[in-house]
């Protein structure tokens, strides 16, 4: 399977990096990338080809992942159109609906659409995927073996989805990052030096999602079972429960939800 990626930033370096590792050849994939430097940093790195401009060549390929931003993606799929035969096109760029993508390349059908999170950079991400039904299974599985190059994936029904998994995955380690932020500024006030309020929150934040993917027990039955009544964590739990915390993220994710369904509108506005 050969794999060219148009655009070469850290998402795209992060899958590349991922494929690699996973056993895949560095001359089955390609990348097209008109910033010199990226260009250099990718074959110093990876030994893979790059090319500065769309050309027959770097088309050559079974799959094309489109890692641009959302904002430069029309201009993207017009110099790609006339390159495309049978390849399957996979897209990262959020908010960005198939219909427009499949407009902006004259019609073309075989695309999925994808939302990986930033854990994809270290191998620990999760990616929502669709496809559209011109897409075949063996399509489907291609696309399975990209994206789980770093991390996993979850297929949704209905593209509508993708704009929620990008509010729950592809937002949420913003939702987290702010947990840990909260938890250090407390350490922080409680005495902790810099260094010791990040152990803290840090590691905490990481032993308990673990604990939470090891168990089989839901997220609220392991709350219960570290709260003791009248102890400490009621005490914190009942505080966060009157600052409307637990709220606030539900609706924090709504709000991201509904964001997304708004871009995906402004941005396939021709």
């Amino acid at each position: 399977m050969k794999i060219t990626f148009l655009g070469g930033g850290n998402m795209a370096s992060a899958l590349i990096g991922g494929l690699l590792n996973n056993g895949f050849p560095a001359g089955e994939i390609a990348v097209i990338e008109i910033g010199a430097e990226c260009r250099a940093r990718l074959e110093k790195n990876y030994g893979i080809r790059c090319y500065a401009e769309t050309e027959a060549a770097a088309l050559a390929c079974d799959a094309l992942l489109l890692a641009v931003k959302p904002q430069q993606m029309r201009a993207a799929c017009a110099s790609v159109q006339k390159y495309l035969r049978q390849q399957l096109v996979i897209s990262i760029a959020a908010g960005l609906r198939l219909a427009d993508l499949s407009r902006w390349l004259g019609g073309y059908g075989k695309l999925v659409r994808t939302m990986p999170n930033t854990p994809a950079l270290i191998g620990s991400g999760v990616t929502g995927l669709f496809a559209l039904p011109t897409v075949s299974e063996a399509e489907r599985l291609g696309t399975e073996r990209v994206l789980q190059a770093v991390g996993s994936t979850v297929w949704v029904s209905n593209e509508a989805q993708i704009d929620a998994v990008t509010a729950i995955s592809g937002s949420g380690p913003a939702y987290v990052f702010l947990f840990i932020e909260a938890l250090e500024q407390a350490a922080s006030e409680l005495g902790f030096s810099p260094r010791q309020a990040r152990q803290l929150a840090i590691e905490t934040v990481v032993g308990a999602a673990k604990l939470a993917a090891q168990s089989e027990e839901p997220a609220n039955v392991l709350r219960e079972r570290v709260t003791s009544k009248g102890g400490t964590t009621e005490a914190a739990l009942r505080t966060m429960d009157e600052r409307g915390v637990k709220n606030g993220i539900v609706a924090g994710v709504m709000a991201a939800y509904a964001r997304g369904g708004e871009l995906g509108e402004l941005l396939g506005k021709d």
